[in-house]
């Protein structure tokens, strides 16, 4: 009876901890609406798709690894990168493929 309890114990941490490690907290703390600091570009990040609003409204679909946005136009052109530098509530900082640095609020 011991070792069934302790392997279900085991067995239990075993998966809260899975799951805290596959979660990814980033994508949700990016999602939402934001506006760059100048007033030029306007994002806008939900579960699947990343808008750019400079002056077309493209929906892209993106991926992440790590820290890293990636996104295309379906195919039509190779990934587009962008490196989350500075995430916090109401800030982020994102590096584009030309280390040109662009600061939105929400």
């Amino acid at each position: 009876m011991k070792n069934c309890a302790l392997i279900l114990v085991h067995v239990a941490t075993a998966g809260v901890l899975l799951g805290v490690a596959c979660s990814d907290p980033v994508q949700r703390k990016l999602q939402g609406k934001w506006v760059s600091k100048d007033g030029n570009t306007k994002l806008q990040i939900s579960e699947k798709h990343l808008t750019m609003d400079n002056d077309a409204v493209i929906p892209e679909q993106y991926f992440m690894r790590g820290d890293t946005i990636f996104t295309s136009y379906q195919g039509k052109r190779p990934y587009t990168k962008f490196v989350v530098q500075k995430l916090e509530a109401n800030d982020l900082t994102l590096v584009s493929d030309d280390s040109s640095v662009t600061e939105y609020s929400r």
